[in-house]
């Protein structure tokens, strides 16, 4: 990238509220994330109208204190980017209003970015990974395996059929009673769990394909607690299962994710040393980054996995995308509308492309 840009990002598509300056040489300026963790937690899970009431709050405070920490006026940056979706509508509307309005006042462009976009390319962001390359994109609201193979360009080969992986990981915890936010929960409780004890279904295991499904696991869970516990598993138990629960979810992600290989080596015969990157908040989980890690090594692949700030909700990813585009030549119109869906699939190239 000729001439280093400095791109602002704001990213609050869920209870996250995050700002970022990143420059196009991978440089991070600032980077602030304020969860919203204690005012969920209550409720076992994301309450929307929460959610976009904090973001109101904080986030002018916020980006005063990233241009602070960047250590650099407005005037400064060279983009604004911000999450338009997918996401919660409300919050995405207060992060995209806030940088539409930033855009309009200092005359920089605006760059509406796609929040999976943002975990798809948050790798390059600390490594220069060329394209193409394979993306498991595993978090909260979403489980795809993709081919990367460049800036807007996103061939899907598999998603969930129902529930995400992480949303199947927060209804366990809740299940279990294992407390909120249900990823750290349940892979604590799995630590000290026997994962053999239990059998539990591994679904669309021998369908096909790359697509997933978790509502079935999901239920079989229930059922277990209900059927053998009457509904009052001990703590030794309750362990036993999250063990057993996570020891499913990395046999069906592993086996998905080795059909994935087969089907780029395939169609990209030619990449010596592709790179399989993983990526979203349940990238976080130890076991599933260490299965994951062994597969990679069996087949030939470069790991790249971004650090745990950086796979969870954050700014950087966002403004990351933006200096991708803004590359390319992008910009985004300032009547962009914030979107509760938007698949990567329906995402455009920039002209530079």
């Amino acid at each position: 990238m000729a001439g280093e840009k400095f791109i602002l990002g704001i990213e609050s598509s869920c209870d996250e509220t995050a700002v970022a300056v990143v420059s196009s040489r991978r440089r991070i300026l600032a980077d602030i994330i304020l969860s919203q963790i204690a005012e969920h937690a209550p409720y076992g899970g994301v309450v929307p109208e929460i959610a976009a009431r904090s973001h109101i709050e904080h986030l002018g405070g916020l980006i005063g204190a990233a241009m602070a920490e960047a250590d650099m006026p407005l005037a400064g940056l060279d983009a604004i980017a911000a999450t338009a979706g997918p996401g919660l509508l409300g919050g995405v509307l207060v992060g995209l209003v806030a940088a539409k309005g930033l855009a309009l006042g200092t005359g920089r462009p605006l760059l509406a970015i796609n929040h999976l976009e943002g975990h798809a390319l948050s790798a390059r962001l600390l490594d220069d990974i060329a394209f193409p390359y394979l993306l498991l994109l595993v978090s909260g609201g979403h489980c795809q395996l993709l081919i990367v193979e460049g800036v807007g360009q996103y061939r899907l080969l598999g998603s969930t059929l129902d529930d995400a992986v992480g949303e199947a990981f927060d209804k366990v915890a809740k299940m279990l009673g294992l407390g909120y936010p249900g990823g750290p929960a349940v892979e604590e409780a799995a630590r000290t769990g026997n994962g053999t004890r239990f059998a539990l279904p591994r679904p669309l295991l021998s369908r096909r394909g790359c697509d997933f499904s978790f509502s079935g696991l999901k239920t079989a869970v229930a059922r277990l607690i209900e059927r053998d516990f009457a509904g009052r598993p001990t703590t030794a138990d309750r362990h036993d299962i999250a063990a057993a629960f996570e020891a499913a979810v990395g046999d069906v992600v592993v086996e998905k994710l080795r059909r994935a290989c087969a089907i780029f080596r395939r169609d990209w015969p030619r990449v010596a040393s592709p790179a399989l990157v993983m990526a979203g908040g349940v990238a976080a989980n130890k076991t599933l980054r260490q299965r994951v890690g062994q597969l990679a090594q069996e087949e030939d692949f470069s790991l790249s996995i971004p650090p745990i700030r950086l796979c969870t909700d954050n700014g950087a990813m966002i403004a990351w995308a933006g200096a991708e585009r803004l590359a390319l030549g992008g910009h985004s119109d300032l009547g962009v509308a914030a979107r509760a869906r938007w698949p990567l699939a329906e995402l455009e190239p920039p002209p530079g492309l």
